[in-house]
């Protein structure tokens, strides 16, 4: 018996909305970051990039446990002296709530080219609306 390997040019990608009202981060990213990379497919091949697209959409109302909406904090270098700074998870998602949904969901994809790849299917928005109704998205139910 042989086993399937999909080839780039095989590949069918959908586009899916997420609706992100009241999802707690952490368990929608895990929903989401296998979709990315194509784990939800029978045709999942590891070297390709078999996923789908996927909008969220509300990223401004998620939702996290415990006291991690005092406590978290994001890292990031300036890559001049001194340039470690850090950005609480309030503050973060005062400004950028996408940058908070990104970054969940960046972290759980693989750390090389095909991770980076899979990473760039993913749109973030602020509020219900966003600009891919071109694309027919299909709703889906993660929770």
């Amino acid at each position: 018996m042989k086993s399937f390997m999909a080839k780039k040019d095989q590949v069918e990608q959908k586009w899916l909305l997420v609706d992100a009202d009241g999802a707690i981060l952490g368990r929608m990213a895990a929903k989401i970051a296998p979709i990315l990379m194509g784990k939800t497919k029978p045709a999942y091949t590891p070297n390709v990039d078999t996923g789908d697209y996927v909008i969220v959409v509300n990223a401004e109302k998620i939702r996290v446990t415990g006291k991690k909406a005092e406590t978290k904090e994001y890292d990031y270098y300036t890559h001049h002296p001194g340039g470690h700074k850090y950005v609480s998870f309030a503050d973060m998602m005062e400004k950028k709530p996408e940058r908070v949904v990104e970054l969940a969901i960046k972290r759980m994809l693989p750390k090389n080219r095909l991770g980076r790849k899979m990473f760039k299917k993913l749109k973030v928005y602020r509020g219900s609306e966003h600009e891919h109704q071109a694309q027919r998205p299909e709703k889906i139910e993660l929770f």
